[in-house]
């Protein structure tokens, strides 16, 4: 038998020493034999132990164990609703990027007309220098108003010379004491003398104002759509055209001589407080014959 070097591992001496006495010393047929029987003894078994690996079926506890268990499927949430945004509003002020037509007022070419007047009114001449009439139904409101003291002024302008043309002749027939003062000034705010006036007189003319404005209430309730600010109904004479071209004139008429009759009352305030002369003394040239005017010039020395 060989001997083992130093150098020489374990395994590699082992390994030698198989080959070389397999060299050396070759197997009997005896062993040879029993080596094969044992080889085919072992095929045979692998065989067998396949086929019962086969045939066999898992328990119901290895099938547990070996299928993994199917995981239960989550309900769908329901799509979540996104909530849209508002459209947002434009903001007050400002301006769209729209050109916009620029429109000049008929009796101040030099400024814009405002929006709210388009003319359709009767004597809307685009006049709102201070910005009242912002809309539409603002610019109704004030036409209302404008009627009724145009209208009131226009009696106003008639009654305040006949007032002092006629008082004292009419206070000397009953014997009462007349309204007008020696200076043939009707009472007003600037002049005084309104506390002489009779207390009935006062409830009358609120009371008749009160019932014209519930007139006027109604009547725009019951024809909204032919209503129009001021319109009352009240034409005793037949006055009013039927057509709407005149009816366009006679508002134009009234609501023309209603400016001019409330600047005129105005100026009569205005013109007594002042000179401290009635209307009638100031331009008698309006309320009295041509002689007596002629006269009354003289003494007052503008006729020499």
């Amino acid at each position: 038998m060989a001997e083992r070097s130093d150098t020489e591992s374990v395994p590699d001496y082992f390994m030698k020493a198989s080959t070389a006495s397999s060299i050396v010393d070759p197997p009997s047929p005896s062993v040879a034999s029993e080596e094969a029987a044992m080889k085919t003894a072992g095929s045979e078994m692998e065989k067998k132990e396949a086929a019962t690996t086969t045939t066999e079926k898992p328990s119901s506890v290895d099938a547990t164990i070996s299928k993994p268990k199917a995981t239960p499927k989550k309900a769908k949430a329901p799509p979540k609703k996104v909530k849209k945004a508002p459209p947002k509003k434009a903001k007050k002020g400002k301006k769209s990027s729209e050109p916009k037509e620029i429109i000049m007022s008929k009796s101040l070419p030099f400024m814009e007309c405002p929006e709210a007047l388009t003319g359709e009114l009767a004597g809307d001449v685009g006049f709102d220098p201070i910005g009242f009439a912002v809309d539409t139904p603002t610019l109704m409101n004030y036409r209302e108003a404008e009627v009724k003291h145009a209208r009131l002024a226009m009696l106003a302008a008639a009654g305040w010379p006949l007032s002092e043309l006629l008082d004292a002749k009419i206070a000397s027939v009953f014997g009462i004491t007349p309204l007008v003062d020696a200076s043939d000034r009707v009472p007003s705010v600037l002049n005084g003398g309104l506390e002489n006036v009779s207390p009935l007189y006062w409830v009358l003319v609120v009371g008749l104002a009160s019932a014209i404005e519930v007139k006027g209430t109604i009547n725009a309730q019951e024809n909204a759509k032919e209503y129009f600010p001021g319109n009352f109904g009240f034409d005793p004479l037949g006055l009013y055209p039927k057509d709407d071209e005149g009816k366009q004139r006679m508002q134009l008429a009234e609501i023309k001589h209603g400016r001019l009759a409330m600047i005129a009352v105005t100026a009569f305030a205005v013109q007594e407080w002042v000179s401290k002369i009635g209307v009638v003394d100031e331009t008698p040239i309006f309320f009295f014959p041509i002689s007596q005017t002629l006269k009354m010039f003289t003494n007052d020395g503008y006729i020499q």
